[in-house]
């Protein structure tokens, strides 16, 4: 038996605070990735169901092949990993804020990725609002995952994006018939209602994602509308 410890991978400060990832290794010598964003947890890779039901809850309701997806927030690479499982998609750009994270993942260190060996993965820094401003003609689906809900930001700036304009933006960026799912780690009724209420939404659902840990369960969510057609 071993005492629980953690070890630090990477330590990078920038324009948008702190980002830490680190290995936190248990008691029962089992080993798990944890990333924190400007001094907030932000995941660890104990249970990446959630994020993975992200992308799966989107492209199971993608018709058609040769598919586009759009990730923002790399993340430990669990919703990416998840796109790329599915082989109707031909290409994942994932749009991360901090470049320390990126180069992290252009290492190795997030084992989900394999090394960015898969040719349709791109990485990119960036803000997922330009991207979603200036992208191709069309994505097939948009996964938003840079915060833990909109009731609980990592950066304050992307409140932006779960309001109306920035809900809009992020479907106006999909083709017709395309789909937006966004993460949460928990019910996000007020978001829903404001997918549902934008002009050119359609079939806006809640998925709810219960996760049991520490014996509690968790309600995690992910909050999907398509683009009318």
């Amino acid at each position: 038996m071993i005492d629980e410890h953690t070890e630090d991978l990477g330590r990078a400060s920038g324009a948008h605070g702190e980002v830490l990832l680190r290995r936190r290794t248990t008691a029962d010598g089992e080993a798990h990735l944890e990333l924190v964003v400007d001094g907030v947890f932000a995941m660890d890779d104990v249970d990446t169901s959630t994020e993975r039901r992200l992308a799966a809850e989107a492209l199971r309701r993608c018709a058609g092949d040769a598919l586009r997806v759009l990730v923002g927030g790399l993340g430990l690479g669990w919703t990416a990993a998840a796109a790329l499982a599915d082989p109707r998609v031909a290409a994942v750009d994932v749009v991360e804020l901090q470049p320390a994270l990126v180069g992290w993942a252009a290492r190795g260190l997030l084992p989900s990725l394999a090394g960015l060996s898969d040719r349709r993965l791109r990485l990119r820094v960036g803000d997922v609002a330009d991207a979603l401003r200036s992208g191709p003609d069309g994505w097939d689906a948009v996964l938003l995952d840079v915060d833990n809900g909109p009731g609980f930001l990592v950066h304050r700036s992307n409140a932006a994006l779960y309001r109306r304009s920035g809900l809009a933006t992020a479907l106006a960026a999909l083709r017709p018939g395309g789909v937006l799912a966004i993460w949460s780690s928990g019910p996000a009724p007020e978001l829903l209602a404001a997918l549902a209420g934008l002009a050119g939404s359609a079939d806006a659902e809640q998925v709810l994602l219960p996760v049991e840990r520490d014996g509690r369960r968790l309600d995690y969510a992910v909050v999907l509308a398509r683009r009318a057609a």
